[in-house]
């Protein structure tokens, strides 16, 4: 990719919001058009071309992106059907669990909408539902988007006209999204958007894999991507920023790390002894914290919430093996920051012996010492002394040589 693979997204739904909108704003940004046919291209379905074309929505120029189908692409299909599609593709694993979730938010959206109608997509029963959907999940793989952040959803004014008849601007299905997900929507004033502003899909993409959080970047490229309407009131367009983020942390923190994931599932029917080896797995594959919390859950059974903290290159792995080792059948995910103070691992040869010792800093001062477990345990078992005593003389010597150095 060109200027390296990006970090942060952020998307500016300036005219809204749709599954070709997105990603005609990801090849806008740089995303190779032949890449994404080659992703698409691991789907058994066919039925569809993709085309890109260069054109002007009021003062800015963006990328027009469409899928083309034939008449197999027009074909009905049910919400069955997308999802053993995504199954017996073989694209990789995270973009199969993110693809499913969004099927998942779309359908429940238009079950709502429906007086719960199952499995009733309407308008997006064909194969290009399939193809925004997927396609925007590897479309911000492919860019390297490790975390994406999104302006509120702006709502549409007026009417729409569907299938169904004429509606007001914003959806039944998509608002029953916006209320489930909780997403921030902007409304009133003179920026309204005359008609649909935002499809269905392309809530339901960006509501599942969007945080709508304040963001702080450094924009290295950017890309719009447009809508077939032409208005002459608003730029039909949604802005597509890539690039790194920049941490603002108090004065006397360190940085707010990101790229950080919240694995989490309630487990309520599984023995305890599981748990641990689950835990001691977890921390082999690369697990930053792994911890189990009671809870009460349905039918007043008592079980256990495991929470798993984890870097974002083995987020789907410990997804994996979480569903692997235990008797869930999903794993909540969140993206989360945390501040983290500096720290520095000394060998301090103490009146005891050698220990290893943990150093955590603040402002470059040493304000905590903590001796190594095992190094402790060692000195306890062989001088026949009590392990606390041991932990104790070594943390202050350590805290003792530090001032002294100072």
């Amino acid at each position: 990719m060109p200027g390296g693979a990006a970090t942060v997204a952020y998307l500016d739904m300036i005219g809204g919001a749709s599954g070709d909108m997105l990603l005609g704003s990801m090849v806008d940004a740089g995303l190779h058009l032949d890449a994404l046919r080659s992703e698409l291209a691991k789907l058994p379905d066919g039925g569809y071309e993709l085309s890109a074309e260069r054109v002007k929505r009021g003062a800015l120029y963006a990328t027009l992106l469409r899928v083309c189908l034939n008449d197999e692409g027009r074909r009905p299909r049910g919400f069955g059907d997308f999802l053993e599609s995504v199954s017996r593709s073989s694209l990789s694993v995270g973009v199969k669990s993110r693809s499913k979730a969004i099927f998942g938010s779309l359908l429940r959206a238009e079950s709502a909408a429906h007086g719960g109608e199952p499995g009733h997509l309407h308008e997006l029963a064909t194969v290009d539902t399939l193809v925004d959907v997927v396609g925007a999940v590897v479309g911000l793989e492919l860019l390297g988007v490790k975390k994406f952040h999104a302006s509120p959803f702006p709502a549409g004014c007026g009417t729409a006209r569907t299938e169904h008849g004429a509606m007001g601007g914003v959806s039944p299905a998509a608002l029953a999204i916006y209320r489930a997900s909780g997403a921030p929507v902007r409304t009133g004033g003179a920026g309204m958007l005359l008609g649909e502003a935002v499809t269905p899909t392309g809530a339901a993409i960006v509501a599942e894999l969007a945080s709508f959080t304040p963001l702080t970047m450094d924009v290295e490229r950017s890309g719009y991507g447009a809508g077939e309407r032409d208005p002459q009131s608003h730029a039909n367009v949604v802005g597509l920023w890539l690039g790194k983020e920049l941490q603002m942390h108090p004065a006397g923190l360190g940085p707010a790390a990101g790229g950080l994931t919240l694995l989490e599932t309630n487990i309520d029917d599984m023995p305890g002894e599981m748990f641990g080896h689950v835990q001691d797995k977890l921390f082999r594959l690369g697990a930053l914290d792994v911890w189990m919390t009671p809870v009460q859950m349905k039918k007043n059974r008592p079980g256990v919430m495991l929470s798993a903290l984890v870097r974002d290159d083995v987020t789907d792995a410990a997804a994996r093996l979480i569903l692997a080792e235990t008797s869930t059948f999903g794993v909540r995910r969140r993206l989360v920051e945390r501040y983290e103070a500096d720290r520095e691992t000394v060998d301090l040869d103490s009146s005891l012996g050698r220990v290893r010792v943990k150093v955590k800093k603040l402002d470059g001062e040493s304000v905590h010492f903590a001796p190594e477990y095992e190094d402790c345990r060692r000195i306890a078992l062989s001088g026949g002394l009590a392990l606390g005593e041991v932990m104790e003389r070594v943390r202050e010597e350590a805290r003792s040589r530090c001032q002294a150095d100072a």
